[in-house]
């Protein structure tokens, strides 16, 4: 196994900046260009998701990180809210909620055994 030295290495981090640049991309299509609101909101909670990992990781004890993750965690859980509100106004198909949804899915749940993972850790609590 490769040693994670930088945000940028962890897996889970990448998958939050493709559902990130996803979402993007369907913010730029037809009726939701003119939803500001819930447009701007979508994509701040993605940021939020690949952000908490990164400042999560920078803090340096696993402690901190988890907290991050958490954050992480429920931020993708608002995506997925705002994803239905989406789908209900037509901004988005059905194929693109199944894949985002999915997608959003599995973040939640590696960010889960990921926190499960720190919490078991030996180094808990110091300076990585």
């Amino acid at each position: 196994m490769a040693k994670i030295e930088r945000f940028e290495d962890l897996d889970i981090w990448q998958q939050a900046r493709k559902i990130t640049k996803t979402i993007y991309t369907a913010c730029r299509q037809g009726e939701f260009l003119r939803d500001f609101g819930l447009r701007d909101h979508f994509q701040r909670a993605a940021v939020s998701i690949m952000s908490n990992i990164a400042e999560g990781f920078e803090r340096g004890t696993n402690k901190e990180f988890i907290q991050f993750l958490y954050i992480a965690k429920g931020s993708a859980g608002e995506v997925r809210s705002q994803l239905y509100i989406a789908l209900d106004l037509g901004y988005i198909g059905q194929d693109a909620f199944n894949s985002l949804n999915l997608d959003l899915l599995s973040i939640s749940k590696q960010l889960s055994g990921f926190i499960t993972y720190l919490q078991s850790s030996s180094l808990k609590g110091r300076k990585r």
